[in-house]
Order: structure tokens, then sequence, then C-alpha cells
């Protein structure tokens, strides 16, 4: 993508920067983590038993596990090395909850929705073709470093997909409970079956208002929640019987609210609500949804 400074009228191109004369993008993104994707760092090069080591580990507001892997030449095999270090990790809790203390997390690790985040320049076809067929999900992050010391960071814009792949590959037993283990998925229909028929109606538009913003968005079912996200969750949709529940990923005091619905969760510090963010907005009509919704887009536009 294309950036350019505006200054005094004049529209100047911006240039892209050859990443072995700047920092290194893992340091880079291990000094930012929580800015860049909202995840707390615990780790670099962590060592595993079978000789490999973990580029980045840390851990989300949800309590998911974060693996990050960097790819720096078209030729590594970053997807099946970050694979091969989710199996390990599942097989080491102990060890990742023992970080997580020594480190004074204080979230309850969400292992059935571990994530497996790829970041690098560009994929080829090779890349994108593993990731859509592969029944578990892994997020591709694209970055690019501009003079003026910009870092611009996006979603792979091919989406993620499940394609079946019983016609391609027939799974045993013995598969199939490995994936299970690896991730567990979750749908939108999982959600919705507590909600009244009103309010399935009401996400539903809430769900068509967000997506229309940007057709990068990505729609991601969790345990607790439904995210809407580009690099990092924007907002977290909780569906309750009668009422929904969205996150802001907004900090304290950096969203304008004329509305006054929207409830400050560090004032007093609500600690193990379910959303990324710090405000929360229940909602239960229409007339609701029209505010929730401007205050959704400046979410958006704060993470974008």
């Amino acid at each position: 993508m294309a950036l350019f400074k505006i200054k005094n009228s004049n529209v100047t191109k911006l240039s892209t920067i050859d990443l072995e004369k700047e920092k290194n993008i893992q340091t880079l993104f291990e000094q930012n983590l929580f800015t860049i994707l909202n995840v707390d760092f615990l780790a670099t090069e962590y060592s595993t038993s079978f000789g490999g080591r973990i580029d980045t580990l840390g851990i989300d507001k949800i309590g998911s596990p974060v693996i990050i892997e960097y790819k720096r030449n078209q030729n590594d095999n970053v997807i099946n090395q970050s694979l091969s270090y989710l199996r390990w990790l599942l097989d080491h809790k102990a060890d990742f909850e023992i970080l997580c203390r020594n480190k004074k997390i204080d979230i309850k690790i969400d292992w059935t929705s571990p994530r497996v985040i790829c970041v690098a320049e560009s994929y080829n076809k090779f890349d994108l073709d593993t990731v859509e067929i592969l029944p578990i999900k892994i997020e591709l992050l694209k970055y690019r470093i501009y003079e003026d010391d910009i870092l611009f960071v996006e979603s792979e814009s091919q989406k993620a997909i499940r394609i079946s792949t019983t016609k391609i590959f027939k799974k045993g037993k013995r598969e199939k409970e490995i994936l299970t283990k690896l991730q567990k998925n979750y749908t939108l229909e999982t959600h919705l079956q507590v909600a009244s028929k009103e309010i399935k109606e009401l996400f539903m538009q809430l769900k068509e208002m967000i997506t229309s913003l940007d057709d990068s968005i990505i729609e991601e079912a969790k345990a607790k929640y439904i995210a809407y996200k580009l690099t990092t969750n924007f907002v977290d949709i909780v569906i309750q019987k009668n009422a929904i529940k969205a996150f802001l990923n907004v900090p304290s005091g950096k969203l304008n609210d004329s509305f006054g619905i929207a409830r400050d969760l560090t004032k007093p510090k609500i600690v193990g609500h379910w959303g990324n963010g710090d405000y929360e907005v229940l909602i239960k009509n229409k007339e609701e949804l029209i505010k929730l919704f401007e205050l959704i887009k400046q979410s958006y536009n704060y993470n974008k």
C-alpha cells in the first residue's frame, strides 16, 4: 500500500525502507506488542524441548496463549513451524502457566483458543493456500516500514475461510483428535442460540453495519464473544437472551460518548470482563443500536 505525506497542501509519496538497514522486526513487535496487537509480551526465543525456539510468546486480554513467528524470507516455512510450536505448547501447558505467573499475569488461561500469528512483509501463493485449507486458524499479518519511522501493519487481505477437506484428506480418529486438541472451533450460531428472536434480528443488523465499514474486517467467533477485527479487535460482541453487550477497544478517556451509554470499565477497574478495551455498552433496541454503531466507528478508526 502506498502512503503519502501531506505538507502545505503538497503530497509526497513515502518510500519503503529495507528492513536490513532498520530495526529487527521481531524486536520492534516485542517492544510494542500491546500497542500493535493488544497482546501482553511474555518471552522471546522461548526454548522448546525438541530444540526449536518460539520467536515470541504472549497472552491476549481474554487469556488466549499467543505464538508469533516472523517470516524473514520467502523460503521460511513459518506456517508449519508455527503449528509444530502450537502442538508442543499444548503438551506443555504447565510451562506456559509458570511463565505467566512469573510475569504476574492475573488472568485465566483459555486453552481452547490458542492463537498463531505469522508476521511477514509478504506471503506467497503457497502460504495462502496452506492457511485456507488448514482446519485450524492462523492469522497472517503483513507489515511495511516507511521513511519517517512509520510502521504499517494489516491483516492479509485474503480472508481465512473454511473449506471442507473430507474429499481431499481422509482423517482417521487420531488425526481428528489432534485437530480438536489444537484449537476448538466456535460458530456464530452457537452464540445466537441463547438469543430471543428480537435480539437475533438486532444482531444481524449490527453485523451488517460493522462489516460495511471495511471489506477487510474479519468476523471471528470466540469462546465468550464474537470479535470484529483488522490487525486487532476493535469491537467484541456478547450475545445475551434479551440484550447485546459490546466491548469497545478504546483506552479510557479516548472515547467521545455524547450519548452517555458507554460504561468505563476502569472506573472502578473491572477485572475479568470478556472483551477487549476499556468500554462496555449494553443495548436492547434499534434506537440504542444506532448510538452504539457511532461508538463502534470511533473504535474502528482508532484501531485501523
